[in-house]
């Protein structure tokens, strides 16, 4: 997927003024690309207007200004986004009672070699992440991933590992699969 560019971000004032305009369509973008799996994990789906989105919204927030700082965003945000036919997302990992959340996230180090995306065909995909995202004793409650899928949406995702909280797939929606088809060509 092409980055999103500087030309593209606006000063935070403007996107201020542009915002109520925006948002309620990104935010079905963003509807479309979130997907559950067991009651646990949630996979946000990143794609050029998600990601112009949260960058626009950390210079609003933040009352971002200086060009480096921008860049720095924009490069950290694009990121998520995987190369050409690769679907990035975020992972999040919510436990709400701490202490369960604490012991779940130590029992669960290796859980991200057992994500993947069930393709039409009916293999699975695995994750690639980042080695420096996962500590030496425990998982980090939000995790960044990217699917090296080539042209092809995925029809499922799952988890494959061996816990009794842990396993199930989660099989996409005819829009979930559209988004994410015309997110990997380019639409």
């Amino acid at each position: 997927m092409k980055p999103v560019s500087r030309d593209e971000i606006v000063d935070y004032v403007t996107w201020t003024e542009q915002r109520p305009t925006a948002r309620p369509g990104i935010l079905a973008a963003k509807e479309l690309r979130r997907i559950h799996v067991d009651h646990y994990f949630t996979f946000l789906f990143e794609n050029r207007d998600t990601i112009r989105y949260q960058v626009q919204e950390m210079m609003r927030v933040e009352r971002i200004v200086k060009e480096s700082e921008i860049v720095h965003e924009l490069t950290t945000y694009n990121d998520l986004l995987g190369g050409p036919g690769e679907l990035g997302c975020t992972l999040l990992i919510g436990l709400d009672d701490e202490a369960q959340r604490d012991e779940a996230l130590g029992r669960w180090l290796g859980l991200l070699e057992h994500i993947y995306l069930r393709m039409k065909d009916g293999s699975k995909l695995r994750a690639s992440w980042d080695p420096r995202q996962v500590g030496s004793d425990r998982l980090s409650a939000v995790q960044y991933l990217r699917f090296a899928t080539g042209e092809l949406a995925p029809t499922g995702i799952g988890i494959d590992f061996t816990d009794p909280l842990i396993g199930a797939e989660t099989t996409l929606s005819g829009p979930q699969r559209a988004a994410l088809q015309a997110d990997l060509s380019g639409d």
